[in-house]
């Protein structure tokens, strides 16, 4: 019989604050970190996404260790998961913790400097920074590293889940984030997948992302405690390789991952309460997710999209997106949709236009990515 796996802490690091609940609190209050920016290093038109104010301090303390000096991607991740360890019981250095690390493109700015013979490659890999997290902390285990384009914070999530369910490790530390950074900009600047404005999820005249920046981190356990309050049900993945970057159109490979998780969390669609959607304010992404929602019967739950309050997170949106569902349901709240104008053409799914005060049993996170990549996973209340 599988062990019951819980949320025992968790912090979020974004424009909007440097803990879970600051943040909850801001998005509670219908704040929203995305602005329109004028920064000549990323671009010579003015652009909309949620960056860190320059001003902004993350201080870690700078241990004896063989990897030298921190990255701001390196320091952001350590920063979040000390600040989660703070409520937390814990001990990194225990071997019965597994750190598991959620980004998608990690220190690829660096790429920049390659140029210089002197350039450490390594800089550039992935599983260098997450060794060097790893490291910072003592943990006696290889960390493991999850990067599945925009499904990689809730794959890391479920992964910890299956190896505390197995008996692999009693705890699972999941952290994750991305910075902003010029070749990512770039990048989705030439897929055409930027908004012109900020980013209206779900809404008839959407028109793209707006980026954002931010570090999460999720401790997961099989010892229940006071701070144990939620739990980590059910949890699926799939791959249709519909297309390098476009969503299938039909819906259907998402739904087949609702349902996986449905079915592995034992519930039927209408006991989930909300749904905590991907919501990237693109044309395709919305209409895909509101044809799975409608084909897993799950059209009576309310839905809402978090991307016009962080803009889209990458590495980090499964994650902190995961510790808001989280926060509402211990805060018996679903939140509004930032941004939202009218009802998404004409398919029939519950969009969240409003903060709405009621008790929350069964939540379900869901998300997509490049690739034809999606995701699903559930959480419950149980105190």
């Amino acid at each position: 019989m599988k062990c019951k796996v819980y949320v025992e802490a968790h912090n979020i690091i974004s424009p909007l604050g440097l803990t879970s609940d600051v943040n909850f609190t801001n998005l509670e209050n219908g704040k929203s970190s995305i602005i329109e920016h004028n920064i000549i290093l990323y671009d010579d038109e003015k652009f909309w996404a949620s960056i860190f104010k320059e001003s902004t301090q993350f201080k870690i303390e700078e241990k004896d260790q063989p990897f030298g000096h921190f990255s701001k991607f390196e320091q952001l991740l350590i920063c979040s998961i000390q600040t989660a360890l703070e409520s937390s019981n814990i001990n990194p250095t225990d071997k019965d913790v597994i750190i598991i690390v959620s980004t998608t493109k990690g220190n690829i700015e660096l790429l920049e400097l390659s140029r210089d013979p002197s350039f450490d490659v390594n800089l550039l890999k992935l599983n260098y920074s997450a060794n060097k997290i790893a490291q910072y902390f003592k943990n006696p285990n290889k960390p493991i590293l999850v990067s599945n384009a925009c499904i990689s914070g809730v794959n890391a999530i479920i992964l910890g889940k299956r190896l505390i369910e197995q008996g692999k490790y009693n705890h699972a530390i999941v952290v994750g984030g991305d910075t902003f950074s010029k070749f990512v900009y770039t990048g989705f600047k030439s897929f055409q997948a930027l908004s012109k404005r900020k980013c209206a999820p779900f809404s008839k005249y959407r028109d793209g992302i707006n980026l954002g920046e931010a570090f999460g981190t999720i401790c997961l356990t099989n010892q229940i405690s006071e701070k144990t309050k939620v739990m980590v049900m059910g949890g699926a993945t799939g791959n249709d390789a519909n297309h390098i970057s476009g969503p299938s159109r039909t819906g259907f490979e998402l739904s087949q991952v609702i349902n996986k998780t449905l079915l592995e969390s034992k519930l039927q669609p209408q006991q989930i309460d909300f749904i905590s959607a991907h919501g990237t304010a693109t044309i395709y992404n919305d209409e895909m997710e509101a044809k799975a929602i409608k084909l897993s019967n799950l059209q009576h739950s309310k839905v809402n999209s978090l991307k016009g309050y962080f803009g889209h997170t990458l590495g980090a949106a499964g994650i902190i997106e995961s510790i808001i569902c989280v926060q509402s349901v211990l805060n018996k709240i679903i939140l509004s949709t930032n941004g939202y104008e009218d009802q998404i053409c004409d398919f029939e799914i519950n969009i969240s236009n409003n903060n709405l005060k009621q008790t929350i049993h069964h939540c379900l996170k869901i998300a997509s990515g490049f690739g034809g990549c999606n995701s699903a996973l559930i959480y419950s209340g149980f105190k």
